[in-house]
């Protein structure tokens, strides 16, 4: 993801609306909790990305569901999705 770990924790609780959310930011490590399931997340920095002068922060980002069915994990990574990309909403 083209972010800093501080731009992705801010973006957290519009992203995953309804969930209950636990963040360690120290530990790069997040938990989202919803009735029918969770996510957990991991995110480690990466090299800034560099495009002649213009450089992107990253982060690799690992999301890992838990007791949620396709349609409901389809859904919840979508609406993430489109929450965090860069331009608005």
């Amino acid at each position: 993801m083209g972010c800093t770990a501080s731009e992705l924790i801010s973006w957290l609780p519009r992203s995953l609306p309804h969930a209950q959310l636990m963040v360690d930011a120290a530990l790069g490590c997040g938990v989202a909790s919803w009735p029918e399931g969770t996510l957990r997340l991991q995110w480690s920095p990466l090299p800034d990305r560099c495009i002649a002068l213009l450089r992107i922060p990253q982060l690799q980002v690992y999301f890992a569901f838990e007791g949620l069915d396709d349609a409901a994990h389809y859904a919840r990574q979508k609406f993430c999705d489109l929450h965090t990309h860069r331009g608005g909403d």
